[in-house]
């Protein structure tokens, strides 16, 4: 999501952002052509749904690699897709295969995590160890979600 300046039509640059302790969070842009300066502040609701979707307020200095996630994931790392290890061990709950990852990589951002949980409750209801494609596919098909 970029702003823009309205009267000069110029993209507003990132200029800070503060997290006062309250569960807000507050952002300064300003426009490099006119100096204007906007804030967008959020309740603390509004900051654990930006948290949770993985948004980055203020943009990266170094852009993530395609298919960055699922490389740390079979180097036997943790993978943001999943925020834990591909092999589960105690307490860590069910596995995925690497196919698994691959299409869940595919699964935009924001919505990410949700189908991760459905996967992974459906998976755990159903008493399966590990998630794979056919596990994934035999889950839409149970829940009703194949016209997602």
């Amino acid at each position: 999501m970029k702003f823009l300046c309205v009267p000069c039509d110029e993209q507003m640059e990132f200029e800070e952002r503060s997290i006062p302790g309250d569960g807000t969070l507050a952002a300064a842009f300003r426009c490099p052509a006119c100096d204007h300066v906007m804030a967008m502040l959020t309740n603390p609701m509004e900051t654990r749904l930006v948290s949770s979707l993985g948004v980055s307020i203020g943009g990266t200095q170094v852009p993530e690699q395609p298919l960055e996630g699922v490389r740390r994931a079979v180097a036997g790392g943790t993978s943001d897709l999943l925020e834990e290890p591909l092999a589960a061990g105690p307490g860590t709950g069910v596995r995925w295969s690497v196919d698994a990852v691959e299409r869940l990589a595919a699964v935009p951002r924001f919505v990410r995590g949700m189908v991760k949980k459905i996967y992974t409750e459906y998976a755990k209801e159903n008493g399966i160890d590990e998630i794979t494609p056919a596990v994934m596919d035999r889950a839409r098909s149970d829940l009703g979600l194949e016209e997602m």
